[in-house]
């Protein structure tokens, strides 16, 4: 029988102002109208040589198509606002000889990290996410938690698979909430089975020429869409570290590329970056993780007021910024609620992480996350 602690988690608590412009009950007719949106965007300077300027609200522009939505709050991620849930992947079929010393400069990371900061660490295998640590204010547990990956082959490795088992796991919380991948990229568990008239004259479809033929996939993983539309939905941001795995595949120049790419996408549409090398082994981690804390160091909440359809959807959206030497990250498209949940009538937006309750396992963690926060939605 399995046996469970309770444990308090500190996360942090966030009140955060938003008054609509020209906003009174009174005058409720002529105020703004549209669903209160909030979104991490993370200011990355052009020339890292310069100092990055701290941006106003009338710095940040957001548009949809040709509407301006009107921006009500920029608030920094610091000092009261600083607090951040952050969840470290590794995959295990990674190369353990390329990885290993590695590890340290991910330890001394963790360690750095400030209170505010809550960190769980996983393992990418079989579709799922082993958490062995849960968020935690315990950076020190964190680093304890940090092991070499297993350095092998599962019935069904796919980092965005993993990925997406663990975004859709995550209790929502009006908190950054962010994920740093060690992997590959290379999803060795999909290939492509083309249609009839992809193939040759000399093959075609079931009950044609003989049964369809199976490929590699030609492009990059359609799961790696499927991580990024999700982790946008849920306004999580990922950051990869690229890092070689084992197997066939690692010693294939197309899957390396594909892989490679699919971590790109995902992070570059999810407001984060991708760190590497090309497709060859970092001889250090710190420039990448000392590049990952200026981004943290570096971000924003923005509140702007998007306009509602039918029914909650994500919306392709473009912020941006004018001034010198900044360049905004943010994530391509951002979840917009229905009009049920039209929330312009409010004046201020509480974005709470309290003291939470987490169960955490004295044994081994199963292959799924086993999420125990509560949390708003």
């Amino acid at each position: 029988m399995n046996n469970y602690t309770k444990m308090p988690l500190l996360l942090g608590t966030l009140l955060i102002s938003v008054s609509v412009p020209g906003y009174s009950q009174a005058q409720s007719d002529t105020a703004p109208r549209g669903a209160m949106v909030h979104v991490v965007i993370t200011d990355m300077a052009v020339q890292d040589n310069n100092e990055l300027p701290r941006l106003m609200k009338d710095d940040v522009k957001v548009k949809q198509g040709k509407t301006m939505y009107t921006v009500t709050q920029l608030i920094p991620a610091r000092d009261q606002a600083a607090g951040l849930q952050l969840m470290i992947l590794i995959d295990e079929t990674l190369n353990i000889q390329a990885v290993g010393n590695n590890l340290t400069d991910l330890k001394e990371f963790v360690k750095a990290q400030p209170q505010a900061t809550v960190i769980g660490i996983g393992y990418m295998a079989n579709a799922g996410v082993n958490v062995v640590q849960q968020f935690t204010t315990d950076h020190e547990a964190a680093v304890n938690a940090i092991r070499l990956p297993r350095g092998g082959l599962s019935t069904m490795d796919s980092p965005y698979l993993s990925l997406i088992s663990l975004v859709k796991g995550w209790p929502k919380q009006n908190i950054r909430r962010e994920v740093l991948m060690i992997t590959d990229g290379i999803d060795r568990l999909h290939g492509e089975t083309p249609t009839a008239s992809q193939l040759g004259p000399r093959f075609g479809a079931r009950g044609t020429n003989g049964p369809t033929v199976y490929h590699s996939m030609p492009t990059i993983s359609v799961d790696a869409d499927s991580a990024s539309e999700t982790s946008q939905r849920y306004n999580v941001i990922v950051s990869s570290i690229y890092s070689p795995g084992v197997g066939r595949a690692a010693r294939s120049s197309w899957d390396l590329d594909l892989g490679l790419g699919g971590l790109s996408k995902i992070a570059d549409e999810t407001g984060g970056e991708c760190y590497s090398l090309g497709t060859s082994n970092a001889v250090s981690f710190k420039p990448y993780l000392d590049r990952f804390q200026k981004n943290l160091n570096n971000q924003y909440y923005l509140v702007f007021l998007g306009e509602p359809m039918k029914k909650g959807t994500l919306q392709r959206i473009k912020i941006w910024t004018e001034q010198s030497n900044s360049e905004i990250a943010a994530p391509d498209n951002v979840w917009i609620p229905g009009p049920q949940y039209n929330n312009n009538d409010k004046q201020q937006l509480e974005l709470e992480a309290t003291y939470v309750p987490i169960t955490k396992r004295t044994s081994e963690p199963r292959a799924t996350p086993s999420w125990r926060l509560t949390g708003r939605t």
